[in-house]
């Protein structure tokens, strides 16, 4: 499983093929970038925010191997040091964050506690 280095966050080689797949997808809008990051709620506290958006002030920048990725500065306290990975079994298909903060975690992978 390669993963990209010098980052707060990480992401697998299937990840990244995932996001440029969507990100070439109709009605992508340039300048977008990959947002990471966190807010309250889920079954153990916390849920994992992953989806396209615009670069705000308080954003920290930074890209893995050609994805243009957005993080808030405070959430890199919950997030530093994770791993995103993309699975596309039979069984389960979509984003799996492997987070080394985690406390606790829901069945469903992506809520978590500190």
């Amino acid at each position: 499983m390669e993963t990209a280095v010098s980052t707060p966050v990480k992401l697998t080689t299937s990840a990244v093929a995932e996001v440029k797949r969507l990100m070439n997808e109709p009605g992508f809008e340039a300048g977008q970038f990959l947002r990471l990051g966190v807010k309250g709620g889920g079954c153990s506290g916390m849920t994992y925010v992953l989806g396209f958006d615009k670069q705000e002030a308080d954003d920290e920048t930074f890209e893995i191997d050609g994805v243009p990725v957005v993080m808030k500065n405070s959430h890199g306290m919950y997030l530093f040091g994770m791993t995103v990975d993309f699975s596309d079994g039979l069984n389960a298909r979509g984003f799996v964050f492997n987070n080394p903060n985690a406390s606790t975690t829901c069945g469903c992978g992506s809520s978590f506690g500190v």
